[in-house]
């Protein structure tokens, strides 16, 4: 299997190449930057790889939430790739592949693991997602992902997380203190890389889950409530 994969929804911007297994990327803190970087790295990494771009099976996109302008320019590239190409594409959230690498690798321990994703929307605004430890796709999301305050973050959670992402150093470290005893810990400096949503995608690729690049929109959350109870108890008790 032979993916490209594109991540622009937040200050940092990736390209991963994934192959059978092996994946290649290039990552950049680059804000304002991606216009410039997205397509000569693409370029880069399947001249590395040795396969030209008919030879891909899909491409992979991060397809948010995050930045309006980031995640409208991967979209709009991707689709554009994709229908020049006549390849499907598959939309991987941004959240998931942020979650991704706090997952342990011991299938026991992410099946008790619980990582809350959240990335910084400005304006006193985060986006959120809660995953757990999935044998069959890596990570599974726990409920849908939502958009809150920092202030009122809408959860309703009775269970240690994990958190990851900028939305961890907003406001102040409002969403830290929101969480109390129940964060186990956190990384506020994590990032969203192309390399995890390549694996999330060869996945979902598998599953036949990779859909036509006219069908490809953007995910753009809207205020949701807070957790209802059918989810939390999905994420105390399900061990998928």
């Amino acid at each position: 299997m032979k993916l490209l994969a594109i991540e622009t929804s937040t200050e940092a911007c990736s390209v991963a190449v994934w192959i059978d297994g092996q994946v290649m990327e290039r990552f950049e803190i680059a804000p304002r930057r991606h216009t410039e970087l997205v397509l000569p790295w693409a370029g880069e990494l399947l001249a590395e790889a040795g396969i030209a771009k008919s030879q891909l099976d899909a491409i992979a996109v991060g397809r948010g939430p995050g930045a309006f302008t980031g995640v409208r320019l991967a979209v709009a590239l991707v689709q554009g790739m994709a229908l020049a190409l006549d390849k499907p594409v598959l939309p991987i959230s941004t959240l998931a592949s942020l979650a991704l690498p706090a997952m342990p690798s011991d299938l026991a321990q992410q099946q008790d693991l619980r990582v809350l994703a959240a990335i910084d929307a400005r304006m006193g605004e985060l986006y959120l997602g809660l995953f757990r430890g999935d044998s069959r796709q890596l990570l599974a999301g726990v409920g849908e992902e939502w958009m809150a305050s920092t202030a009122a973050p809408a959860l309703a959670l009775d269970f240690p997380v994990v958190g990851v992402g900028s939305g961890f150093a907003a406001d102040s470290q409002a969403l830290v203190a929101a969480l109390g005893g129940r964060l186990a810990s956190f990384d506020s400096n994590a990032l969203p890389h192309a390399a995890d949503v390549a694996r999330l995608a060869a996945l979902a690729f598998e599953r036949g889950e990779a859909i036509a690049a006219d069908l490809l929109e953007p995910a753009y959350l809207r205020n949701k409530v807070a957790l209802t109870i059918a989810e939390q108890a999905q994420a105390r008790g399900d061990r998928g």
